[in-house]
Formats: structure tokens, C-alpha cells, sequence
């Protein structure tokens, strides 16, 4: 794979570790329902810019378009909701590291999904260490008494939850083109969302530049520009290459949260953390298959 995409694939991983930071930010001024409206709603403008001013097709019949808004709801507007919801409880690393289960649970729905794929003995021990992961993640709380925090990590999972459904659901899209199927999904996110996080919480009131800047760099960078970069790129490297910024996003969470946000960086963060990468590295394969291969003789 040439170095480029590689430079890519890493900034993506960044990218996407940094937006539980931005939630953070947004989540000092605004309620969780809307940080997930926010997100939703500049991510579909910033697509819909995109999709006019290079004049793509939207030609789809009603019903799918329907069944798109119903994929943005799964896909972004509940994921995007549980993630705020559980950060008022969680730090942004511990809620990074809980996204890096996606690979492992969508194994689990691939497994049972109609013609889905089934797990190999490598995918189902990965699995396993993720979940251990959580386990090692949850164990302090439990023993401090955090129950608040043990529900937020419950809930924060809903996500990567969401996520592994909606890869199984995605495959009934293949013939809209990505960048709409993107755009057209998060508009009916956006829809979905609106009158929850208004009727909940009120018309949203923002007075700091610090929750302006969050909310244009975790909408328009994190999410409209994210995913036009990652669906240009995945057919050049490849669906499997394309999963490597779940490797990186929690170590940017964990990283930049206590940077910037000066959260705590406790091992517990990295054992976990190290549990789950080495779940994700078993489902990938591509590490045993390398230890495998032949060596040349000289």
C-alpha cells in the first residue's frame, strides 16, 4: 500500500479518536441529544455541499430514500447520541477505547446475520479479548462504587452496537454511490434528531468560540470530510486495510483527552485498551498470517 494512503488511513484513525475530545467541549454547554444533533446536522450539510458542487446523482426512488433516513438513524443519529450521553459519566479515552469493540460485535452480528459471514476459532477468541477488555475497563468502577460510570460505559457500547448492525445493513446500499448514501443518511439523522433534542432540551444556546470550534471540526471535519476521505480511499486499499483506524482512534482518544482536557491516564486505560487492540489484531489475521509465512532460504 503506498505511503500516502497510509498517511490516510493514520489521520483518519487521529481524526476519529480526537471527535470524543470535541464531544467533550460540546458537552459543557450543550446537552447530549444536542452535540448529536449538531454533529448530524453539519455532517449532512458539509456532504450536500460536496454532492452539488461535484454534481452527483440523487436519482433514487422514495422508498429508498426512506430506507436511507431510517440507516442514518441506526448508523449515526443513536451511535452519536450514546457516545454524548455516556461521556457526561466517562472520559473521552475510556469512551474511544469502548468504539474499538465495532470489529469485534460486528463479528458477533455477522456470525448470526442472514448469509452473513461466520466467525472463525482467530475471530472468536479476538472477540473474547474484547470483551475481557471491558471487563478490565469496568472492574475499578465496580470496586470504587461508580455505578453512574458503569452505566455510562453500557451505554456508550450501544454504539459500536449500532455500528456493527449498520455494516450488515450497509451491503443493502451498494448500488447508491457513498458520498450520497452518506449525505442522504445524515439528513434523515438530522430529522430524527431534531425534535428529540429540542423537545428534551430546548433550542440549543451556544456563547463560547471553544463550542463553536468543536462543533465545526466534529461536523464539518470529522464527519462530512472524514467520510468522503474514508469512501474515497476504501477501494483503493481495500475493505480490510480500511479498518486500521480503529487501531489508532482509542490511542488518540486516550492521548489527546489527557492532553487537552487533562483527564486521567490510568492503567487500567492501558491494559484494556491493549486487551481490545489485541482482539482486533486476532479478527484482522493479517499478524498470524505474516508469523506464518515462510521465511526465504538464503
Amino acid at each position: 500500500m503506498a505511503l500516502k494512503y497510509w498517511a490516510i488511513i493514520f489521520v483518519l484513525g487521529i481524526g476519529w479518536g480526537m471527535s470524543f475530545v470535541f464531544n467533550a467541549i460540546l458537552l459543557r454547554e450543550l446537552g447530549p441529544l444536542s452535540v448529536a444533533l449538531g454533529r448530524v446536522g453539519c455532517g449532512a450539510l458539509g456532504c450536500w455541499i460536496y454532492v452539488i458542487a461535484r454534481r452527483k446523482s440523487v436519482r433514487i426512488s422514495l422508498g429508498r430514500w426512506l430506507a436511507l433516513f431510517g440507516f442514518g438513524v441506526l448508523s449515526y443519529a443513536a451511535p452519536f447520541a450514546f457516545y454524548a450521553i455516556g461521556q457526561q459519566h466517562i472520559a473521552s479515552g475510556v469512551a474511544g477505547i469502548l468504539n474499538a469493540l465495532t470489529p469485534a460485535l460486528a463479528v458477533v452480528v455477522a456470525h448470526f446475520w442472514p448469509q452473513g459471514e461466520r466467525a472463525t476459532v482467530l475471530k472468536s477468541l479476538g472477540v473474547i479479548c474484547g470483551f475481557i477488555g471491558i471487563v478490565v475497563l469496568s472492574l475499578p468502577l465496580l470496586q470504587q462504587g461508580r455505578t453512574s460510570e458503569i452505566w455510562a460505559v453500557f451505554i456508550t457500547l450501544l454504539a459500536p452496537v449500532c455500528y456493527a448492525f449498520s455494516v450488515n445493513v450497509a451491503r443493502y446500499f451498494r448500488e447508491v454511490e457513498p458520498v450520497v448514501l452518506v449525505a442522504i443518511a445524515l439528513t434523515g439523522a438530522a430529522m430524527f434528531m431534531a425534535p428529540l433534542a429540542i423537545g428534551a432540551e430546548g433550542w440549543p444556546v451556544i456563547t463560547r468560540f471553544e463550542t463553536w470550534f468543536a462543533l465545526f471540526v466534529i461536523g464539518f471535519v470529522l464527519t462530512s470530510a472524514a467520510f468522503i476521505l474514508f469512501y474515497w480511499v476504501l477501494p483503493k486499499v481495500g475493505p480490510t486495510n480500511i479498518t486500521m483506524p480503529t487501531l489508532i482512534a482509542p490511542v488518540s482518544a486516550l492521548a489527546f483527552g489527557a492532553f487537552i482536557l487533562g483527564e486521567p491516564f490510568r492503567l487500567e486505560h492501558i491494559v484494556g485498551m491493549g486487551v481490545i487492540l489485541l482482539g482486533l489484531l486476532l479478527i484482522d489475521g493479517r499478524i498470524l498470517g505474516f508469523l506464518r509465512r515462510p521465511k526465504a532460504v538464503r
